[in-house]
């Protein structure tokens, strides 16, 4: 399966920045008809929809809250395309955490909201020809990082998710793709190592990957280095991943 941009009505997550506004530039570049931006608050949206009054449309969407989810739902009934790209990394360790409040959070974002968002449009994605869901994850879905203990937890979570995600929507003809970048040069990315990827590279990629039928994505150079190697020795790739310890 694959879908093409151009005239697809997308939604995008956590668009307000980093990974997803690029998102919506990208779409916007690529001929998208019409762009749902999700942010907890419209308002930070205001500067973006500036670039494309007529194709982007604010939308008040915590993906943790049950009636933000319904309410997107029931005004974006017209969507193609859905990105589930908002997620929140809380850098602690399992064990070293003071205690689960981190690790909650973001099993409701990264975990818990991609199913209520991929559950809630199901249904109007089996109305379109093409169709995709897009789930926004990370190398760490794959193996942890015990500095990033309970986000890659949450990570792990999401993939296993989204394969399941993909197996039940096959039969209505909706792709659905794993997008699994490497640290990434956002403000939630900011203390990772470098080198880091391009924001833009990660969203333009993971765009192609709809384009081509690519169900799981390794944007970027980086990403794919780390993948190859993960997919050559996992205990050895993960063996190194677990020398770097919480401070």
């Amino acid at each position: 399966m694959s879908q093409k941009i151009e005239n697809a009505v997308a939604l995008v997550t956590g668009a307000n920045r980093g990974i997803g506004r690029e998102f919506v530039t990208e779409l916007l570049r690529r001929g998208a008809r019409k762009i749902y931006l999700g942010a907890r608050d419209p308002a930070t949206l205001a500067e973006l929809v500036a670039l494309d009054p007529t194709r982007l449309v604010p939308l008040k969407l915590d993906v943790t809250n049950a009636a933000d989810v319904a309410n997107a739902a029931k005004s974006a009934d017209d969507v193609t395309l859905l990105i589930n790209n908002a997620g929140f990394a809380g850098e602690q360790g399992v064990i070293s955490a003071p205690d689960l409040t981190i690790a909650r959070n973001e099993m409701e974002v990264n975990y818990f909201g991609v199913l209520a968002l991929s559950k809630a449009f199901a249904p109007i994605l089996a109305k379109a020809g093409q169709s995709s869901i897009v789930n926004v994850l990370s190398i760490l879905s794959l193996m942890t990082v015990p500095f990033l203990g309970t986000y890659s937890a949450s990570k792990a979570a999401g993939l296993s998710a989204t394969r399941s995600i993909r197996a039940e929507l096959k039969g209505q003809g909706t792709q659905v793709i794993a997008s699994m970048p490497v640290q990434v040069d956002t403000e939630m990315g900011k203390n990772l190592p470098e080198p880091r990827l391009k924001p833009s590279d990660v969203a333009s990629e993971t765009l192609d990957g709809v384009e081509h039928g690519t169900e799981e994505v390794f944007p970027g150079e980086l990403s794919r280095k780390a993948a190859t190697a993960f997919a050559a020795d996992p205990k050895g790739v993960q063996a190194h991943m677990s020398t770097r310890l919480p401070a």
